[in-house]
């Protein structure tokens, strides 16, 4: 199992990918490095910093012009962010 830390890391290479990734929409992209940006905030706790990542991503997760590979992507990372504990 690993740690939150590890968890967030992981995340945010999945977050890298993504918005590395020309083939998803710049809006999506955008949105995907601001939550970048938050999960690397070291001034929040870790489970306050998945949280608002979580939010931020359920926002657009629902886009319509979202490809159906970025879509798994998110909500893979999604799911590795409901398992670091709410501290």
């Amino acid at each position: 199992m690993p740690t939150p830390a590890q968890t967030i890391q992981s995340c945010i290479q999945m977050l890298q990918q993504i918005i590395e990734d020309t083939t998803i929409p710049r809006n999506i992209r955008r949105v995907a490095d601001e939550t970048k940006g938050v999960l690397m905030n070291d001034s929040k706790s870790i489970g306050l910093r998945a949280a608002t990542a979580i939010s931020m991503i359920d926002e657009i997760s629902n886009d319509p012009n979202m490809p159906v590979h970025a879509r798994t992507r998110i909500w893979e990372l999604v799911s590795q962010l409901e398992t670091i504990p709410l501290d």
